[in-house]
């Protein structure tokens, strides 16, 4: 298997599957749920714009610089966000877990703890990682206790790192899993997936 070769990952009442343009009416009703793209923080697309991000993730997807995942609830079979496998570095079997975002309903639900049980077994147990990197805005407090609570650690904060589209700079925290730490990790990981079934 290739670093970038889509997979479908299942467990806990989640599916991750490639991104597809059949996900659209679902994930433009996810947004709607919270008004996602409001939230100046972080990134989420629009209802108007959902058609042309999912073509940009499925074009870097075709370069095989990204994989996009559609987050499926599997209780409903419906679309509830997205995340992705993305700054892929094979030669130095590293990876980013990032540009997730899901639907305010579910928030703080253990859905993102067994999407990130997932997509980290994936990483460390099937593509053979080192490490395993999550970004994110220094002011999204929440994104960052989300990250927290997964048993990464903050590697260091990148100022000044990005020009956001209102032209604010963004702090991009760092924090990564290494391989060391992921058998300790998932046993809480999967511990918590267990508390909230």
């Amino acid at each position: 298997m290739e670093w970038a070769d889509a997979v479908t990952l299942c467990g806990g009442g989640v599916r991750l599957e490639l991104l597809d343009p059949r996900h659209h009416e679902d994930l433009v009703d996810s947004t709607r749920d919270g008004r996602l793209w409001e939230l100046w923080y972080t990134s989420v697309p629009a209802p108007d714009a959902m058609a042309a991000e999912i073509s940009r993730r499925l074009e870097l997807y075709q370069r095989r610089l990204m994989v996009p995942f559609t987050v499926i609830d599997q209780a409903s079979d419906k679309a509830v966000g997205m995340t992705t496998y993305m700054n892929i570095d094979a030669k130095h079997r590293r990876l980013e877990i990032g540009s997730t975002w899901y639907r305010r309903s579910v928030w703080r639900s253990g859905l993102n703890t067994q999407c990130k049980l997932l997509l980290l077994t994936h990483a460390f147990e099937t593509m053979d990682c080192i490490a395993v990197e999550f970004r994110t805005h220094f002011l999204n407090r929440r994104s960052r206790a989300a990250i927290e609570r997964l048993g990464a650690k903050l590697d260091g904060v990148l100022r000044n790192h990005q020009i956001l589209a209102d032209r604010t700079l963004r702090d991009t925290c760092v924090y990564s899993i290494i391989a060391g730490e992921w058998p300790t990790v998932k046993t809480h990981l999967a511990f918590e997936a267990g508390r909230n079934d």
